[in-house]
């Protein structure tokens, strides 16, 4: 097969998975995905561990920020920012400015709704529905969390560094780590919960997410794994050098 075929179907394929997450995240995946980010009873067991995990990779980074001091004054970017889940305790800390975005437009809607339930002032947030690659702009602090399990190997990678070109002191990152356990898990179709898995799941390997980061400029500071039943992230801080 000709180079440059390969190379269209290899975009198409890309584009093709891409709006097959995008579909799911504004139909069924969005109503699943609420509840399981909300205080909703209405959750299976795996919906609730996950949503157990996933709060307390939350936590480790809202920790790691305020140990570095007031966030007054310093400008966050929320890639893949969900229902809100970082960005909604980020701007009740007092974050100078957030910019919060998410493939689903949904979401962005939901995460909208629920900051202006809590109180948070207009213009303290600013939503965008677009895809990690259409993201730009420059920020100090640059997060992406529990979004990479939609991107095999390489594209995370590639994601990384343009996070990175985003960030000018520090970038933050969560993915499914490769195990032996997650592969099996991987397998048998349990890294999404519920009956509906229309979307892939990814784990990858932490030194090619480290090794972008570094030939991005960045360096690793700190790492931590969160888990819970059905839940696995490993979570890493960078600088920039």
């Amino acid at each position: 097969m000709p180079a440059d075929q390969l190379l269209n179907d290899k975009a198409a394929e890309k584009q093709a998975e891409k709006q097959e997450v995008k579909g799911y995240f504004e139909t069924t995946g969005f109503d699943r995905w609420n509840r399981i980010y909300s205080e909703s009873s209405d959750v299976n067991k795996v919906q609730r561990n996950i949503r157990i995990g996933h709060q307390k990779t939350v936590d480790n980074v809202l920790a790691w920020l305020q140990e570095q001091g007031n966030l007054g004054g310093r400008s966050f970017c929320d890639a893949g920012c969900g229902v809100g889940s970082l960005t909604l305790p980020l701007a009740q800390l007092g974050a100078g400015s957030i910019a919060a975005s998410d493939l689903s437009e949904a979401m962005v809607k939901e995460a909208e709704r629920r900051a202006n339930e809590s109180g948070i002032a207009p213009g303290r947030v600013s939503y965008l529905a677009s895809d990690l690659e259409s993201l730009s702009g420059r920020y100090e602090t640059v997060v992406c969390l529990d979004v990479f399990i939609h991107y095999p190997q390489e594209p995370a990678e590639e994601m990384v560094r343009h996070l990175a070109s985003m960030a000018e002191k520090h970038l933050i990152v969560s993915f499914a780590p490769y195990t032996p356990v997650l592969a099996v898990l991987k397998k048998i179709g349990q890294l999404f919960p519920g009956p509906s898995k229309t979307t892939r799941a990814y784990t990858l390997r932490e030194k090619g997410i480290v090794q972008a980061a570094e030939k991005a400029g960045f360096v690793l500071k700190r790492r931590s794994l969160n888990k819970a039943p059905f839940y696995f992230s490993r979570l890493l801080a960078f600088e920039k050098a």
